[in-house]
């Protein structure tokens, strides 16, 4: 008892929610509410309102849908803790999703739980998160390193297949490999949100692989550019967003 009376002298666990179900948020912020060491500081529907909220709150701990209509929670989770460093994501899930669950670690997050999780356990999940320790279940990511170890045979022979990229493709995959999305790949080069997926359909093809995420295992194993053997098709400025000349 005299925790609980300590925790809630002290300034309560500021939360800010992010889910475009109304009647989740409301169900998530009366839970939350009833704690006497945690406040719900505000929530939003979309990831556009959350970027433009969120900050302004200045909340310890985010708890964020990974799949907003209008983005991506794990976009969402990156930009807020660029601005706000010691901020802690508590990404929330309908479903089990490797994928999303690797680039919620890329982005960040501290903890990933499926929206069937248990009141008390919601509770305690924000509470550690708060307390700046990470909420990653252990089976989940041993099971997601296990995959990766397992694509880390075939990074080799990808290689080989990256000196095969254009140079506009190879930035496309760097950026793939920060965890940006096709929007974000987009307003980074100056391309339109189709052109991008044209070009991560291709670069996939090239690479000989099936999914994103893959891709962006190889990105963050070739860190250096392999056309650094190759100055017949290496770019004056790979780093210039308009390095390739004519439309796009």
């Amino acid at each position: 008892m005299g925790n609980a009376e300590g925790c809630a002298a002290q300034r309560p666990i500021r939360v800010f929610l992010v889910d475009d179900h109304e009647v989740v948020r409301r169900g998530v912020r009366d839970l939350l509410d009833a704690e006497p060491d945690i406040e719900v500081v505000g929530d939003a529907g979309t990831a556009g309102h959350a970027l433009a909220r969120g900050p302004a709150l200045r909340p310890d701990v985010a708890v964020l849908d990974v799949r907003p209509p209008d983005g991506d929670g794990v976009s969402v989770c990156r930009e807020l803790r660029s601005r706000m460093p010691g901020l802690g994501c508590l990404m929330l899930t309908s479903f089990d999703d490797d994928e999303a669950l690797l680039d919620a670690v890329l982005a960040g997050a501290a903890g990933y739980v499926l929206k069937e999780i248990k009141g008390a356990d919601l509770v305690t999940a924000v509470r550690t998160i708060a307390a700046g320790r990470s909420l990653l279940d252990p089976a989940t990511t041993g099971r997601l390193m296990n995959g990766l170890r397992s694509e880390d045979t075939g990074a080799e022979s990808a290689g080989d297949a990256l000196s095969a990229l254009s140079p506009r493709e190879r930035e496309v995959l760097g950026l793939i490999g920060e965890g940006l999305t096709n929007r974000q790949i987009g307003e980074r080069l100056y391309l339109s949100e189709k052109t991008v997926k044209n070009y991560v359909s291709r670069l996939l093809a090239k690479l000989g692989v099936a999914r994103r995420i893959q891709a962006a295992v190889l990105a963050t194993r070739a860190t250096a550019p392999p056309h650094t053997s190759a100055p017949d098709t290496a770019p004056p400025d790979t780093t210039s967003p308009h390095a390739p000349p004519g439309p796009h």
